[in-house]
């Protein structure tokens, strides 16, 4: 069965970095996009990030355009998401997701999205 397991959360200043790691089973990992979601408490999940199947094309969402990068080893089955210059409200349970189609096609809409992992939290202290 398709298993998403995430990792890397915690406890960060603001202005640190941390680096979330998804590692997928049970399916051909090189094949499908793959996402970055993020929900803080009363919010609705949104979209932090995608790539590609090969790794060559990368969406990103406007508010962490130029401090987060997605990343994958398709070797190692695991999709990354390198976090810098972290701010109090990028604070969120962190989701990673497995791409259903074309990622080009709308990249940040949930619906297209059909795995999800448990979430990791990411708490960013000011």
């Amino acid at each position: 069965q398709v298993q998403l397991v995430e990792s890397g959360g915690g406890l960060v200043q603001a202005g640190g970095s941390l680096r979330l790691s998804c590692a997928a089973s049970g399916f051909t990992f090189s094949s499908y996009a793959m996402g970055w979601f993020r929900q803080a408490p009363g919010n609705e999940r949104e979209f932090v990030t995608a790539i590609s199947w090969s790794g060559g094309r990368t969406y990103y969402a406007d508010s962490v355009k130029g401090r987060f990068t997605i990343s994958r080893d398709n070797a190692k089955n695991t999709v990354y998401l390198q976090m810098h210059s972290l701010k109090p409200e990028d604070t969120a349970v962190y989701y990673c997701a497995r791409r259903r189609d074309f990622v080009a096609i709308d990249p940040s809409s949930r619906s297209r999205y059909d795995y999800w992992g448990q979430g990791t939290q990411v708490t960013v202290s000011s």
